[in-house]
């Protein structure tokens, strides 16, 4: 069996950090992932909004240089959480990261010069860490 998924897409929102009972750090965000797709003549646009989680110094790394907007690679594995809420069961996917890329922002220098933060490039990490 083969469970491999690469995607490309923006933050929802700034990166949640938290830490394991055992102190390993893990990362959570959402991305948006568009795709354009045609219907008969006309060109249709499609938002998917995924959830991903990455451990270790990566993670730390991604609560660190990335915030809402920023654009990602990430490559993982899909994996499916279950629970059950007021007797119904229930069920998402997530990406599980093995890598994340920092991707650079759309605009180039002009964005970062003007929201007056540095030109510090963010370290290029990846880490199979997964704490089971």
């Amino acid at each position: 069996m083969y469970n491999k998924i690469i995607l490309i897409g923006n933050l929802t929102k700034d990166p949640e950090l938290r830490y394991t009972p055992q102190g390993t750090p893990v990362a959570s965000f959402r991305i948006a992932v568009n795709s354009k797709y045609k219907q008969s003549d006309e060109i249709k646009q499609e938002t998917l909004f995924i959830d991903n989680v990455v451990f270790g110094k990566q993670a730390e790394s991604c609560s660190k240089f990335l915030n809402k907007g920023s654009s990602v690679l990430v490559e993982g594995r899909l994996q499916e959480k279950r629970w059950e809420s007021n007797g119904q069961q229930k069920s998402k996917f997530e990406v599980i990261a093995q890598s994340v890329r920092f991707l650079p922002r759309r605009g180039g220098a002009q964005d970062s010069s003007s929201s007056g933060e540095s030109d510090v490039m963010p370290p290029e990490e990846t880490t199979d860490l997964e704490p089971f």
